[in-house]
């Protein structure tokens, strides 16, 4: 088993560039290869990279760099099958790869990669009535899926990132993700030591009554503002809000009212959080 691993280790290190060479020597998986250690795994949140490098790899493999051109890109999204912002995501991490690569020495020039139409940026943000209904859904899913309702709380009221709910701790500052401060009433989002990035995650007011619900939480022992029913922290709510999505509608429905909630995404909360400060008279800044 040693010996299979040096050998593996040796014939890495043997493709490895030495020098600068044309895109036709390189290939892409070694590209990705080289982005993923020197680059990709010193950010803020590398499993991002690290979805949109797996597809690149399943498709280009040891295609030379050189092949990264208009016809090959357009292939690549058709056989993705997927929205073309997540297309266009994945393809601007193939040209960071390859403009790393070119930067630091692999490569002598960097071929330019043929991204998607930009989408028209979601405008789709929850009425009240639609909110109510998901929430109720929530609370109506099986035990180990009715953390929902506090990720949805949470979002309509801080306007927080998916991930930043998930990581935040109560009352306890934290390495691993942000927390709320439910004496002094101030949420960071920013885990402990991290530094600031281009998303800013900076401190903000708790509204008065998430604030009084964050309260009770802290005074029943939660540790976590999404907690499961066992007390641990919550990793994905992918399945729960699909769940609950569906069940929205159909409680919705047999009530005799019909809401359309297909094409809502956790990320929605941000924008139904914004919009309803704005609809209430808040100014740009004090929203943002």
């Amino acid at each position: 088993d040693d010996a299979e691993k040096q050998l593996a280790e040796y014939i890495a290190r043997k493709n490895r560039p030495s020098g600068p060479v044309p895109p036709e020597e390189l290939s892409v998986s070694m590209c990705l290869t080289l982005y993923a250690e020197e680059h990709a795994a010193h950010v803020t949140a590398p499993e991002r990279i690290g979805y949109a490098i797996d597809a690149l790899d399943r498709f280009w493999t040891d295609s030379p760099v050189s092949s990264v051109k208009g016809e090959t890109c357009r292939r690549y999204a058709k056989s993705r099958e997927r929205a073309p912002g997540t297309v266009r995501r994945e393809l601007n991490v193939l040209q960071a790869a390859i403009n790393h690569c070119h930067r630091e020495g692999y490569l002598t020039h960097a071929p330019k990669v043929t991204l998607p139409a930009k989408p028209d940026p979601k405008q789709r943000w929850l009425t009240r009535r639609e909110a109510a209904w998901m929430l109720r859904a929530a609370r109506n899913l099986r035990v180990d899926g009715r953390h929902l309702q506090d990720f949805i709380l949470c979002g309509l009221y801080t306007g927080s990132r998916k991930a930043t709910i998930l990581a935040l701790h109560i009352n306890t500052p934290s390495l691993s993700g942000g927390h709320v401060d439910t004496v002094n009433g101030v949420l960071y989002r920013r885990p402990q030591g991290r530094a600031e990035t281009k998303k800013r995650q900076t401190p903000a007011r708790l509204p008065k009554r998430y604030l009084a619900h964050l309260r009770r939480q802290a005074t029943n022992g939660r540790k976590y503002v999404v907690e499961d029913h066992r007390g641990g922290r919550v990793g994905d709510i992918r399945k729960g809000w699909n769940h609950a999505v569906i069940l929205a509608e159909k409680l919705a429905d047999d009530k005799g009212i019909v809401i359309e909630l297909q094409d809502v995404t956790p990320h929605t909360l941000r924008h139904t959080a914004v919009t309803w400060a704005l609809q209430r008279g808040a100014k740009i800044w004090d929203a943002a």
